[in-house]
């Protein structure tokens, strides 16, 4: 493998941190919607990874990460009984969604770290090529 394609290991990793970042974002801004049927309601959405291991291994390009979709949570949603909401429905019922805050805190540090460990994988490639290059010189 090529020192290079280090960069571009690195840079998918952070591409998809950036999505789980962003998904994990979403699902905090949502957590405290409300909506009068189950159909309309925010649910929790989750990114969906997965290495190109094999092409590695057969001597391809380097195990990017790719980002395969985004997907909705099949958590229960949280139904409260609340007669005098104004979105309630004809049973007074209103419909939150199934997003979980601490789950989500912990995902948005656990993005954020991976995110943080990519940039030092390209930090320590680029200055590996640097004095790769400056032995080149002497």
């Amino acid at each position: 493998m090529s020192l290079y394609n280090v960069f571009d290991i690195a840079g998918s990793g952070m591409s998809a941190q950036q999505v789980r970042l962003n998904t994990t974002a979403s699902n905090m801004a949502n957590a405290n919607s409300v909506s009068s049927s189950i159909d309309q309601t925010y649910r929790a959405r989750h990114p969906v990874f997965a290495t190109a291991l094999e092409q590695a291994q057969q001597g391809q390009e380097g195990a990017k990460v790719q980002v395969l979709g985004i997907v909705e949570s099949d958590a229960p949603l949280n139904v409260e009984y609340a007669p005098h909401h104004p979105l309630s429905d004809e049973k007074g019922y209103i419909y939150k969604p199934n997003v979980n805050i601490m789950e989500e805190m912990a995902n948005m540090i656990s993005a954020s770290r991976s995110y943080e460990t990519n940039v030092q994988v390209a930090d320590a490639a680029k200055q590996m090529v640097s004095r790769t290059l400056m032995l080149g010189q002497r």
